[in-house]
């Protein structure tokens, strides 16, 4: 004969976790409704503030996941140019202004001088070279870094306007994004509103 009181007691435990294992479905299917609803219609989230982030950004930030330092990226093509006269350690110190450089990496194409890319590595840069559009190669890059590295800030050296998708990427990520302008001519007004700050070298 099972005795009332343990009756009472394992009914009431039975209920209470039933409850807790509730909670823990409705909040997991939640979580995935808002991960999944970002990838197929972002405009359909929305956050407090610009740049807030997915919503597995605030699972990454729940979770003590931290995002440092700057990652920098020059368009090589459309900086290097005889009528700015740009310095590299110039541009890095613009990037630098925002934290502790963590990456540095300028674009060329293949016909880049030897002497121009051994000087940049001599500044601490890495080079990359493409056969292909440099703009191309540079932005999936720099929306590579955004979702799979920890920066805090996202640097680019460039007057085109091509990377603002990049940008925007990297609001939604909570990642910061730096505009730098070799000067004013020619310099992007769209790729500067797109960022969250920007600065031109001969200002």
């Amino acid at each position: 004969m099972v005795h009332p009181y343990n009756f009472v007691t394992h009914l009431y435990f039975y209920w209470y976790l039933m409850n807790i294992l509730s909670m823990l479905l409705i909040n997991t299917s939640t979580l995935f409704y808002f991960l999944l609803a970002d990838e197929i219609d972002p405009s359909r989230k929305q956050y407090p503030e610009r740049g807030a982030g997915t919503a597995m950004n605030w699972v990454r930030r729940l979770l003590g996941d931290r995002r440092e330092g700057v990652a920098l990226f020059v368009d090589g093509p459309n900086v290097l140019r005889e009528e700015f006269d740009v310095d590299l350690d110039d541009v890095r110190a613009a990037a630098a202004a925002s934290g502790r450089v963590v990456a540095a990496r300028l674009y060329l194409n293949e016909a880049a001088p030897g002497s121009l890319i051994r000087a940049a590595e001599a500044h601490g840069f890495e080079v990359i070279t493409t056969s292909g559009d440099v703009d191309v190669r540079l932005a999936v890059d720099a929306a590579e870094f955004v979702l799979r590295n920890r920066v805090a800030t996202i640097a680019v050296a460039s007057r085109d306007t091509d990377f603002k998708p990049a940008f925007e990427l990297a609001g939604r990520e909570g990642v910061r994004t730096l505009a730098i302008a070799p000067g004013s001519y020619g310099r992007s007004d769209a790729l500067r509103s797109a960022a969250d700050e920007s600065v031109t070298l001969e200002e």
